[in-house]
């Protein structure tokens, strides 16, 4: 066998190996009758931690919003995704019944920071709509992924949660379905009024230095090819 043959070889087993042992654990302390699987929670929580250092380390040093998405911070995602996925494969979503209420909450942060991995924010959200539903996930959680999704896919936002400049250079969340009764669905998943979000966006992006692009054209461009690049759109 070529060498490189044979190193990918024993790679793809070693990752096939650790998946199958995480999901052997995993079912293994659910079965044992614990509602919060301990070490389950404490990993979601680490890696949530490391995406807002990783975050605030890198706003800090002004290099987060230089331009489009900043390769440290995107490496974290995809670190943070792939061992989100292997949860999901081994015990379906990590809602608040299997990693407590705040292993919940990190959950839903590595999966809306997975951007460069549309499948699994499209696999999960039907997971965490069902968790949202039976009481073990937050409603909003899986109203902002349902945006999120739409908004990478190019089309209009439900409940206006992902806000991105526009041309006024004003963060704001563009195009939404059905306005008339925006209020009322944001309310149904416990959404605060869409003013008091755009607000807290706006001087939270003040305070961090995230400034609207000089290029407004230019902006949209680059946006939209990395969403086609990364597979959420079919065309450009």
């Amino acid at each position: 066998m070529h060498r490189k043959t044979r190193i990918w070889a024993i790679g793809g087993m070693w990752v096939a190996t650790a998946v199958a042992w995480l999901r052997h654990t995993l079912q293994r302390v659910l079965q044992n009758g614990s509602s919060q699987p301990r070490r389950l929670r404490l990993q979601l929580l680490d890696m949530a931690r490391l995406d807002h250092s990783v975050r605030a380390e890198l706003a800090a040093s002004g290099k987060l919003f230089n331009a489009g998405y900043e390769p440290t911070m995107a490496r974290v995602h995809q670190r943070n995704a792939q061992r989100l996925r292997q949860v999901i494969e081994a015990i379906g979503w990590p809602g608040a019944d299997l990693a407590g209420p705040d292993g919940a909450e990190a959950s839903w942060l590595i999966l809306q920071h997975a951007i460069s991995e549309p499948d699994l924010l499209r696999r999960a959200l039907p997971l965490l709509a069902a968790a949202a539903r039976e009481g073990k996930a937050d409603p909003a959680h899986a109203a902002k992924l349902e945006d999120r999704i739409r908004f990478f896919e190019g089309r209009p936002q439900r409940y206006g949660t992902q806000l991105d400049w526009d041309a006024d250079g004003n963060l704001s969340p563009g195009e939404v379905e059905d306005p008339q009764r925006l209020a009322e669905r944001r309310a149904a998943v416990g959404l605060p009024p869409l003013e008091e979000q755009i607000e807290d966006a706006r001087t939270r992006a003040t305070a961090e230095g995230d400034l609207p692009p000089a290029d407004y054209q230019a902006y949209l461009d680059a946006r939209d090819r990395w969403a086609f690049d990364a597979g959420w759109r079919a065309d450009l």
